[in-house]
């Protein structure tokens, strides 16, 4: 209260998505997150959290409450702040997998 300074982070995105029928979606999605100064991600690095990202998915829908999803998606950091089997490292890429129920 009463101070002028103040912190800014941002997240610009962009997403695509293309659904050939009602069983089949895929899309695809392009993102940079800045928060210099670690308000919401603090990584204790220079450049604290910079990262662009993209990914790509297909979601099937099972049934009309059963969706299953399988997504892969790369970050790319200014500094190493994803932690790989060995060291830190500026990229990570990881292929994830959910299945969701509505109801």
């Amino acid at each position: 209260k009463g101070n002028q300074n103040y912190n800014i982070w941002y997240t610009p995105a962009v997403v695509m998505k293309y659904s050939p029928n009602s069983k089949h979606n895929f899309a695809a999605r392009a993102e940079y997150y800045n928060d210099k100064h670690g308000v919401i991600v603090n990584t204790g690095t220079p450049n604290g959290f910079q990262t662009f990202g993209y990914s790509f998915n297909y979601d099937y829908c099972i049934a009309d409450n059963v969706m299953w999803r399988i997504e892969g998606r790369s970050l790319n950091s200014k500094d190493k702040i994803f932690i790989t089997k060995r060291n830190p490292d500026d990229k990570s890429f990881f292929i994830t997998t959910s299945l969701a129920v509505s109801f």
